[in-house]
């Protein structure tokens, strides 16, 4: 690029340190709609790409929408920095090359076999990075190592749920007990820089160009829809759709132990879900406050990979009480196993539509408190919501994650019925 010529673009404050940042390997922007990440992102490329010749890949989940988005975003942001003479565009292969050599080439997701290759690219950008696979991500960091240049890779979304890869990545995975960052930090102080990853946090506020009807728009979105209001005007991670439990409430080990000691003729259940490679282990500890419709679960077993007799191990202390435990009836060997160990297992009942029944079972506890110590039923139960079909509309035995703790309840509750008190029998003991 000629030396002499100069320049001139307008850049949004929130923005300048960003562009011009080439110090990390992973750039993480999130935030709400209209605040020029995407824009940013792509004068970030562009200007780079003109002071080094650089190969960069442009990533979505599916490449039809490449065109429409990132591919017509660089040209915009090539005509406002007037450097139309020293970068040209192509179409078929979808390409931008520059003068001195750069290039940006485009790939989607949806077609893995084309990424099998990252030779020369020591740059990626991958828009709208919450709807890649987490495997398509790990396929990209993987492969990204050019033996000469610095390697960075930039990703670009709107919050999504926090049960979406990129949150659990970047921020916390409370299942796998992994913790990187508190996302409210980021609210707060905008930009974060840890573990060689630049955090950037950008809401509509911080872009001067957008017209003032689009912000009315999106302040709007407040009163009729409050998750897209989250998502969309404040830029913050949360939940998605519609809570299953949305009476589901967390305490204190100790305050909750205390609470369930002065329930009058309290109700203790027990219930387990089978898993092993894939799937996960779970059983609980419930009881129940039948006259105040509340459901406590205060104790947990959760694991994964394991066989029956090493399970057998962690959860001994069951044959010592002879507590009843309410299986998967879908896994009679394992039960039968259980049996000969001296467990006190039973089979539940399954039959047509029960996942649905015993899903409504559980919502029509007026509160469902799980101690902290149960990390994992936490994390399973307290953003849980339900999946929806093509047309919006509810799925009733459907959700967004596979919860296990959940299903263990739903075995606990084997013979309960919210409204119907029935008779108890069995040993339980509280732990």
């Amino acid at each position: 690029m000629d030396d002499t010529k100069q320049v001139n673009f307008a850049l949004n404050d929130h923005f300048f340190d960003f562009v011009d940042d080439w110090n990390h390997r992973f750039y993480l922007l999130t935030g709400g709609y209209g605040s020029s990440k995407s824009y940013h992102v792509a004068v970030k490329l562009i200007k780079k790409l003109l002071e080094e010749k650089r190969k960069a890949l442009v990533v979505r989940e599916v490449y039809d929408t490449i065109r429409d988005s990132c591919f017509d975003l660089l040209q915009e942001v090539v005509t406002a920095m007037e450097v139309d003479d020293y970068i040209s565009f192509t179409t078929s292969p979808m390409q931008v090359r520059f003068q001195n050599g750069s290039k940006i080439i485009f790939k989607g997701m949806d077609k893995p076999a084309k990424l099998k290759s990252l030779n020369g690219v020591s740059i990626v950008w991958i828009e709208e990075c919450s709807e890649v696979k987490y495997a398509g991500f790990k396929e990209i960091t993987g492969r990204l190592r050019h033996p000469t240049l610095s390697n960075h890779i930039i990703l670009s979304t709107n919050p999504v749920s926090k049960g979406n890869w990129c949150y659990k990545y970047f921020f916390q995975d409370k299942k796998e007990k992994v913790f990187i960052l508190d996302d409210e930090e980021l609210y707060r102080k905008r930009i974060i820089i840890k573990n060689k990853t630049y955090y950037h946090h950008s809401t509509v506020d911080d872009n001067f160009f957008v017209p003032k009807d689009y912000i009315e728009q999106l302040d709007d979105l407040e009163k009729h829809d409050p998750d897209l209001y989250r998502i969309a005007r404040k830029g913050r991670f949360g939940v998605n759709g519609l809570l299953v439990f949305p009476q589901f409430e967390t305490m204190p080990y100790e305050k909750g132990m205390e609470e369930i000691k002065k329930i009058k003729n309290p109700l203790l259940k027990n219930g387990m879900d089978f898993g092993f490679v894939v799937s996960y282990n779970a059983l609980l500890r419930l009881a129940i406050d039948h006259d105040n419709k509340i459901l406590y679960i205060y104790w947990e077993y959760y694991s994964k990979g394991k066989d029956d007799t090493e399970i057998d191990k962690d959860i001994a202390e069951f044959k010592q009480t002879q507590e009843i435990i309410k299986a998967d009836c879908a896994e009679p060997k394992a039960i039968k196993y259980y049996k000969q160990q001296g467990y006190r297992m039973k089979a539940c009942k399954k039959f047509q539509g029960s996942r649905a029944m015993y899903t409504k079972k559980v919502k029509r506890f007026k509160k469902i408190i799980c101690l902290d110590n149960c990390v994992n039923t936490i994390d399973e139960l307290q953003d849980l919501t339900f999946k929806v079909d093509k047309d919006g509309e509810i799925i009733e035995d459907e959700f967004n994650i596979d919860p296990h703790t959940l299903s263990a309840i739903w075995y606990a509750l084997d013979d309960y019925e919210v409204s119907n008190l029935k008779q108890h029998s069995g040993v339980s003991i509280l732990k």
